[in-house]
């Protein structure tokens, strides 16, 4: 899981929630859901920071919402974390070995019969 990102604002500890990102060949800061991505030119803003957000004069701030269904994980995150754990729930691969010798699974050896 990725860290929890900090609100952009100087001396603001709190968790972020939107992401604010300036077109200054438009005149306009958009504000949205907080990005899945820290990007070097946008803010991570707090709820507080984000509600009292001002542009400069001439600007239009464009505010969007988030979508309700995409708040919570959605079925590739959950498809994402099953391979995940299945893949860690996997034995190791052991390399074949000659007839007659030993198979070693963790600190046991499988000894064969080399007249079978």
């Amino acid at each position: 899981m990725s860290p929890t990102r900090r609100c952009s604002r100087s001396a603001c500890s709190r968790t972020a929630v939107a992401t604010l990102t300036y077109d200054y060949a438009n005149s306009t800061a958009v504000l949205g859901p907080l990005a899945t991505y820290a990007e070097p030119h946008a803010y991570d803003l707090c709820s507080e920071h984000s509600e009292r957000l001002v542009a400069p004069r001439g600007w239009e701030v464009i505010r969007l919402a988030p979508d309700p269904a995409a708040l919570g994980p959605s079925s590739d995150d959950l498809l994402a974390l099953a391979d995940a754990v299945r893949e860690a729930a996997k034995p190791p691969e052991e390399p074949e070995e000659p007839m007659g010798e030993g198979t070693r699974r963790g600190h046991l050896r499988i000894l064969r019969n080399p007249d079978m």
